[in-house]
């Protein structure tokens, strides 16, 4: 079945139309990302650093259940590396299944991970994220406070205009910014 479809995609790399091209090759690359999902996880396990990063971005193209284990497993490695380039990943695919997954990582002990989960809840659109990003929001890290405002904008929610409205007096403003576009972003 699987050959079926790589065939057919790679008959279709020759289409007259560029797009048909180009969607078929992005097809064949998610597809053959998925017939070597044990090769992926086999260096997710024993790699080096760069190796399991890659994997890690490897399973961000395979559409497939199978991909959350070992990215939730990602999110308790020692290597900050990992635990940031698994919550990107986890945030790009959307899943609402990882999403107390990816909360509690924003207590995680690295502030570039946190920064990384901060971004990633932004991507869900889920409105019972607001009072977990506001917590974000007392933090002295700057770079974690934009991130949660960011995402407290992409979200959306009307609940969260309580949580910006005190920033647009924050004495930095790079995060006064943040907080003017993002209430700009929530809905009336």
């Amino acid at each position: 079945m699987l050959e079926d479809r790589k065939k057919a995609l790679r008959n279709s790399l020759k289409d007259p139309d560029e797009g048909v091209r180009q969607a078929a090759a992005r097809s064949l690359e998610s597809l053959e990302s998925a017939l070597d999902l044990g090769k992926i996880l086999d260096l997710l396990k024993g790699g080096t650093r760069g190796q399991r990063v890659k994997a890690l971005f490897a399973l961000e193209r395979i559409n497939s259940p199978e991909v959350f284990p070992p990215l939730l497993a990602a999110l308790t490695f020692p290597d900050e590396d990992i635990r940031a380039t698994a919550v990107q990943v986890l945030g790009k695919k959307k899943n609402p299944k990882v999403l107390g997954n990816l909360v509690k990582a924003l207590s995680d002990s690295h502030p570039a991970v946190r920064v990384h989960v901060a971004e990633a809840l932004g991507q869900f659109s889920d409105p019972r994220l607001v009072p977990y990003l506001g917590a974000v929001l007392k933090e002295q890290d700057l770079e974690l406070v934009k991130s949660a405002i960011r995402s407290l904008g992409a979200i959306g929610s009307g609940a969260a205009e309580a949580a910006l409205l005190p920033l647009l007096s924050h004495a930095q403003p790079e995060v006064r910014r943040e907080a003017a576009a993002a209430l700009g972003e929530l809905e009336s």
